[in-house]
């Protein structure tokens, strides 16, 4: 849900599909998917190399979603267009 504020400002969580992206960083929680110990880089076991490289992936990813919604305009809600009349319950009319 967004909300506008006097300063034109939008604020909240805006659907996107590049919010999407942001579920890349979360294969990281697949263990799995790189509990291995070859190939090494460097030396250095691919169980830490990928960590780290992932942890780069990670936040390119969020960039890539924060610069293409920061200028999101968003769609405000339609105008209440129900009197006081009409939303009373009790009483004929």
């Amino acid at each position: 849900m967004s909300t506008v504020k006097h300063d034109g400002k939008v604020r909240g969580f805006q659907f996107s599909p590049w919010n999407l992206l942001l579920i890349v960083p979360l294969l990281i929680l697949f263990t799995p998917l790189f509990n291995v110990d070859g190939p090494r880089l460097f030396g250095m076991p691919f169980f830490y190399w990928f960590q780290l490289a992932f942890v780069l992936v990670g936040v390119l990813s969020t960039l890539i979603v924060y610069w293409a919604t920061r200028g999101k305009p968003t769609t405000p809600a339609p105008p209440d267009r129900l009197g006081v009349d009409d939303l009373d319950e009790g009483g004929a009319r």
